[in-house]
């Protein structure tokens, strides 16, 4: 049995995937460029906005949508502001800006791509079943494999970082938003159409407000995703916190990565109950 198995040819896997990423480096090197250049270009303006919000002003308005968002309740603002405050005090408030627009652009991206695919995906069962599968291969890749295509195509940067989070956050949107339009009961379906309903109208004025709650449930995994991997993506060059946890883990530096990594926590946690309570019913 052995020997059988001995015998049977190597799949040359790895030579082939390798081939297949020179070709497209190769091919679309000049795309890869224009998106290198001007994904940093407008990352690094958006950055610096923010950075020239003075942060009392930044840490009030985060409080004020807080306090609306949460119906008026006090307990997300108060933290928010004194969690915010913590980050600024630590000398991380640049660091903060960075994150906060790594995980902006990469939360949109995913976004507008996984909704469309996800509407895609509850219409048609062919498509369903040839996408299925690729989510599953992209929850279950760990998060470092998507850093070489990054790296090959946009090299060292905030724009790959965005393009691996973007890999890694994608199918919750996708998977939610398909299960709600699923989950839309056939009645009300049946109900638009014998009204003389088009597709469009269908969707955006029965399925799509019907299925708010799932998809809204799906944005949120995915943006707490993309935050996941904001230290990933330090390791490619990426800024923000995530690059002073790598440095302090590299220098063996205990206290500096737990405050960066606690900054981390506070971030999460704020963006977490923020988009929650998108979802919340009023």
């Amino acid at each position: 049995m052995n020997n059988f198995l001995n015998n049977i040819p190597k799949l040359e896997v790895a030579d082939t995937v390798e081939n297949t990423m020179d070709w497209l480096t190769k091919t679309f090197s000049g795309l890869f460029k224009v998106m290198q250049t001007g994904g940093k270009s407008v990352m690094e303006s958006v950055t610096a906005l923010l950075t020239a919000v003075p942060p009392i002003v930044f840490i009030l308005v985060v409080a004020i949508l807080a306090f609306f968002a949460t119906r008026r309740k006090f307990g997300l603002p108060v933290f928010s502001i004194f969690g915010l405050l913590f980050i600024y005090n630590q000398g991380l408030w640049e660091q903060l800006m960075n994150t906060f627009t790594l995980v902006l652009f990469s939360s949109i991206i995913a976004i507008v791509l996984g909704v469309p695919i996800g509407i895609l995906m509850s219409k048609n069962n062919v498509a369903e079943n040839s996408i299925k599968p690729i989510l599953d291969f992209m929850q279950t890749m760990p998060g470092f494999v998507y850093l070489i295509p990054a790296v090959a195509f946009f090299g060292i940067g905030v724009v790959p970082g965005v393009f691996a989070s973007v890999i890694f956050a994608l199918p919750p949107t996708v998977r939610f938003t398909s299960l709600g339009i699923r989950q839309v009961p056939k009645e009300l379906v049946e109900a638009a159409d014998s009204f003389g309903s088009t597709g469009a109208q269908k969707l955006f004025k029965v399925e799509l407000p019907l299925a708010k709650s799932t998809i809204m449930a799906g944005i949120n995994q995915t943006v707490l995703l993309s935050l996941s991997m904001v230290v990933i993506a330090s390791m490619i060059g990426a800024p923000g916190l995530g690059r002073e946890v790598l440095s302090a883990l590299q220098r063996a530096q205990v206290g500096n990565g737990f405050v960066a990594g606690l900054s981390l926590v506070i971030f999460a946690i704020i963006v977490d109950r923020l988009t929650q309570s998108l979802n919340q019913k009023k």
